[in-house]
């Protein structure tokens, strides 16, 4: 009889060292004890096109997986989902969160870029200055003035890539056309976008 109990006893050891292994196996790296080395711990809040690193003289964008029919340099705006993409190449891009048109404003089209400014004069157009007649018919660039810290113009049309006094828009549709950024983000795309580069907007 003790040896019978001895060897179910051994028998249970066994299976609950199994048991225990398999248990181990199930729990997610994160949760075990000890260091697992090559083991990625991706955040649940992070974007799964989101890459790791930084490209030489981005700081404020995401580096993102990114392919479209464009070359190096050019733009592509996703309206949709408030984002500008600074176009890499080889399936990159840097990614920026911004403010798009609001109802009854939205547009698409492709432009070239055809200047840059920093701290831009602001005049509002004319079909603006009917809607809201409080606007002046020039303001001078500083923090103050709507377009921010930097302005990056749409071939001959009125639209820009501009910065913005506004920052809790960015992320909306509340523009009345152009689209806005961060005054540091736009900041940073102005030393790289050139004029010439292609921007579409989607």
């Amino acid at each position: 009889m003790n040896k019978l109990f001895t060897i179910l006893a051994s028998a249970a050891l066994g299976l609950s060292l199994l048991a225990t292994v398999a248990s181990a196996g199930s729990v997610a790296p994160s949760q075990q004890d000890g260091p697992f080395q090559g083991v990625t711990i991706v955040p649940a809040s992070a974007s799964p096109d989101e890459l790791s690193g930084q490209v030489q003289g981005f700081k404020r964008g995401k580096l993102v997986a990114f392919e479209a029919q464009a070359n190096p340099g050019d733009i592509i705006i996703n309206t949709r989902l408030n984002r500008l993409y600074y176009v890499l190449g080889d399936g990159q891009a840097v990614m920026y969160r911004v403010a798009t048109a609001k109802r009854g404003f939205e547009w698409q089209g492709s432009h070239q870029v055809s200047s840059k400014v920093k701290w831009p004069d602001w005049r509002p157009p004319a079909e603006m200055r009917k809607r809201r007649p409080e606007l002046p018919a020039h303001m001078a660039g500083g923090p103050n003035n709507p377009l921010g810290a930097r302005a990056i113009y749409l071939g001959s049309s009125i639209y820009r890539i501009h910065g913005t006094n506004e920052p809790s828009s960015i992320g909306k549709a509340a523009s009345s056309g152009c689209i806005r950024m961060l005054n540091e983000d736009v900041s940073e795309l102005y030393l790289h976008v050139k004029v010439g580069a292609r921007v579409t907007v989607l």
